[in-house]
């Protein structure tokens, strides 16, 4: 038997589908660059950022990141409307009607979105990350406010080296202190020092953190440990406040393989590539934005079949059957990601 040709239906159903989705995504895409042009307007005049710079390095890598943010819930939009604007010229009755089974109906839908969760998983992995590895510098060059007083992170994981680890339990930018402070060196896989204090303040001038009421112990053995401690002590570390601002966005410019290897051997790293190396997500960032792709299929064909078997309700009716599909999507993988970060940082 040869394999099986694309019918009418087939590629009628694909063309609908794959045209509403990308003038629709082109629509809102032209909407979101214009608010955010109109934003950042006053701040790119006050630079004087040359307009070549705007283009190239900012909204030519903008645009991706944002289509594939767009993309799942636009894929939801699609399918509602085309599906419901053929069930209401009575389409989906006359294909059925005409022997073609619902199962065999779906094969287009089930293509459609096979194309799109592949266009979105090769953006995810491969070309936002590139893209990010410029637009993020230039966000923070130009658009960036790094003296915002509401600025704060919670349990911060660093490897600032190979083998020395630092941990802050808390970091306020009003004052740039850091809360319970924690510095380990491990060498051959044994804790060698640990350097803990209650509170440590970055001094700009000077280049270092100055730490209050810290206590350092130093193993000799497993069983020998020499302590010492103090009131107060300066301390050079390879980590700056710079670095606790920019880390958040340093995993969004790494690919599949650089996030990866952000996970694996320190001495594999360039020294640029340590400052996140513990952030609670970076050893799954990869696994994320893998699941960010396998939801869309079966919940395409759940949207689909939904809008096929309601038209009572119309197009308004099965627009909300679809926000629920997108809520219930979107909530199902916020919840698999925390848990399973909870279940590698525990």
């Amino acid at each position: 038997m040869g394999r099986p040709k694309m019918k009418i239906i087939d590629k009628y159903i694909m063309k609908k589908f794959l045209t509403t989705f990308f003038v629709s995504l082109l629509l809102i895409i032209v909407i979101v660059v214009v608010f955010d042009l109109s934003e950042k307007l006053n701040k790119f005049i006050q630079k004087e950022v040359p307009l070549i710079e705007i283009v190239r390095d900012y909204y030519l890598n903008f645009i991706p990141y944002f289509i594939n943010m767009f993309s799942p819930l636009f894929v939801f939009i699609t399918v509602v409307f085309f599906t419901s604007k053929m069930a209401a010229n009575s389409e989906i009755i006359a294909i059925l009607s005409g022997g073609i089974s619902y199962k065999r109906m779906l094969v287009p839908y089930m293509a459609s979105a096979a194309i799109i969760a592949l266009l979105s998983l090769g953006l995810n992995m491969y070309i936002i990350p590139r893209a990010n590895a410029v637009r993020v510098p230039f966000e923070q060059k130009y658009t960036s406010s790094r003296s915002n007083a509401d600025f704060n992170r919670r349990n911060i994981h660093y490897q600032i080296a190979p083998g020395q680890f630092v941990y802050v339990e808390s970091f306020y930018s009003w004052n740039n202190t850091a809360n319970r402070m924690t510095v380990e060196s491990i060498v051959d896989n044994e804790l060698v020092s640990k350097l803990s204090c209650e509170s440590a303040t970055w001094d700009s001038t000077a280049g270092c953190w100055h730490m209050r009421k810290w206590t350092r112990r130093d193993y000799k053995s497993a069983l020998s440990e020499q302590i010492s401690s103090g009131p107060a002590k300066d301390t050079v570390l390879a980590l700056t406040v710079d670095d606790i601002f920019a880390a958040g966005q340093l995993l969004q410019a790494h690919g599949s393989p650089g996030v990866h290897l952000l996970g694996g051997d320190a001495d594999l790293r360039p020294q640029t590539e340590l400052a996140a190396v513990g952030e609670p997500g970076g050893g799954v960032d990869v696994h994320r934005r893998a699941v960010h792709i396998r939801g869309k299929v079966p919940l395409r064909l759940g949207a689909a079949g939904d809008d096929c078997l309601t038209v009572a309700g119309g197009v308004s009716g099965n627009v909300g059957h679809g926000f629920l599909h997108i809520f219930h999507a979107f909530d199902g993988q916020n919840v698999v990601q925390e848990f399973r970060v909870k279940i590698l940082f525990s």
